[in-house]
């Protein structure tokens, strides 16, 4: 979310700046914040001064009536009458205008810095610098044939795609034997480097998370299709509403049937003075008991809408840990002490790449389900986001220097960044199958865009007004595409592959895959 205020004050600043991201974005999108901001405001203004006018003419009417001011009175509570309409209609006006406003900000992107190049696509981004030479391999293999030529128990391939295939469809993969374990060294000497070296607290996180969790992160509303989604709750709570509505129905036929034994008693009683007071007695009860079930009946009703599915109760698979180690601060209020908080977490992480159809569809490049380390950073404004930044992308590189992969930094235009980020670098790895360099860390910083979302505030000294901290994250690394580069870059030519000197002592003094 913006600041509705910031926009209503600068609006040039935010038209510039969501130019900058797409050409017309901001003038289109401010245009129409505008309007509705001024539609909000204005119904707004009319409730409250009906509130006022049905307020003082309620005590007049009292006092009118102690006059015994008949006509007065009557008038009075006309305007009253009128007023109360006006409330009903302008709260409605007010509540639609309110809504619009919220969904249009909450799927606009965040603002750039103003140093952050202009581009529409990967074209624009600016090289910031190179780290090492890439070996001079001839005739190299990319990592599926290399992983597919290894073999372990039974001569299955130690990167089996055909059984994930078999499985779980395409885009996913099942590692096998000492690939598996390279993949695991991987991630836990990253694991080891960031938290004894770096300072990052290793954090072990859900990977089901809610809605909200989404949203403040950014990855919802605009980005739900890379998403996968489940309704476990909802599946749960519709299970309840059936067998709710079964005792329901149950009860109901129940009291029915007693009512009638009921009404047969009394007439017989009129009749021979039958003593009725035990069926009174067991109606009580069954009617006491529908109570509480038509109550139960509602409350799980309310939990729906009409295609008994609703967004509250729904669970999402998370695409990176940025999701919940961000959302550890979620609606908390920090001292300015605590700050910088630094997280990391080694999670599976699931995409559903719905806008990647026909690209990387061979080997682990680009997979619905991959193993990553993530960082997380919390500060306490752009200045300490900007030095952080830095930090960050230096921790991620150091990765690849201590595994001597040649990579690249990147600093990303306004085209290519992500929705959520204000500056972002990538690392991009060298493939020598593909002669060419490819992305395996992206770290951002993105002010304050979601603490907004997510309410998350800090306190700048003792008994001051909170202030919205700002985040960063980054990919410290992708392992699955760490281990593509290790592969790719450690083969050997009778297809063996060479395991990095960092990596030796998470293998158990392996030092050769084949």
């Amino acid at each position: 979310m913006f600041d509705i205020r910031a926009i209503r004050e600068n609006p040039d600043l935010f038209i510039r700046a969501w130019n900058r991201r797409k050409e017309g974005l901001g003038s289109s999108s401010v245009a129409k914040i505008l309007e509705l901001d001024k539609a909000w405001r204005e119904a707004t203004t009319a409730k409250q001064d009906s509130e006022s006018a049905r307020n003082a003419n309620s005590k007049l009417i009292g006092q009118a009536k102690a006059k015994k001011d008949e006509a007065e009175a009557e008038r009075l509570m006309a305007l009253v009458a009128e007023a109360k309409t006006t409330i009903e209609q302008a709260s409605e006006a007010e509540e639609t205008a309110r809504k619009a406003l919220d969904d249009l900000l909450m799927g606009l992107p965040n603002l750039p810095l103003d140093e952050v190049p202009e581009g529409s696509d990967e074209h624009g981004n600016v090289e910031q610098h190179k780290w090492g030479t890439p070996k001079g391999i001839n005739a190299p293999k990319d990592h599926a044939d290399l992983g597919e030529a290894l073999k372990g128990q039974g001569g299955f391939p130690l990167m089996d795609f055909e059984a994930a295939a078999r499985m779980s469809g395409a885009r996913f993969v099942a590692l096998r034997g000492k690939l598996t374990r390279l993949e695991r060294a991987l991630a836990n000497f990253m694991l080891d480097l960031q938290t004894t070296e770096h300072g990052y607290e290793e954090v072990s996180p859900p990977l089901l998370v809610r809605d909200q969790a989404l949203l403040g992160t950014g990855q919802l509303p605009k980005f739900e299709e890379d998403l996968f989604h489940t309704n476990m709750q909802s599946a749960a709570l519709r299970d309840s509403l059936r067998r709710a509505s079964d005792e329901f129905i149950s009860l109901s036929e129940k009291r029915n049937n007693l009512l009638k034994a009921f009404v047969t008693a009394e007439d017989t009683a009129r009749t021979n003075g039958t003593d009725t007071s035990w069926t009174k007695g067991i109606y009580q009860e069954f009617a006491e008991s529908l109570e509480r079930t038509v109550e139960s009946h509602k409350w799980f009703q309310t939990q729906f809408d009409g295609s008994q599915n609703v967004r509250s109760t729904a669970h999402y698979l998370i695409p990176t840990a940025e999701v919940p180690l961000t959302n550890l601060v979620r609606e908390q209020i920090i001292e300015s002490a605590q700050l910088p908080l630094r997280f990391t977490a080694h999670t599976p992480c699931f995409r559903s790449e719905a806008g990647s159809a026909g690209r990387d569809t061979k080997g682990m490049i680009r997979q619905h389900q991959f193993n990553k380390v993530e960082l997380v950073s919390i500060v306490a404004n752009e200045e300490e986001g900007l030095k952080e930044l830095e930090r960050m992308t230096g921790c991620a590189e150091e990765v690849l220097k201590r595994l001597e992969l040649p990579f690249r930094r990147m600093l990303l235009c306004t085209g290519d960044m992500g929705a959520g980020a204000r500056k972002t670098y990538d690392l991009e790895v060298w493939l020598p199958s593909q002669n060419t360099y490819r992305e395996i860390s992206s770290c951002s910083y993105c002010g304050d865009f979601q603490a907004r979302r997510m309410d998350a505030r800090y306190r700048p000294e003792p008994k001051a007004k909170p202030e919205y901290v700002h985040t960063l994250n980054g990919s410290g690394l992708a392992v699955g595409r760490t281990l593509v580069a290790v592969l790719e870059n450690y083969q050997n030519a009778d297809g063996s592959i060479t395991v990095p000197k960092a990596l030796v002592p998470y293998m158990g003094g392996v030092t050769e895959i084949k």
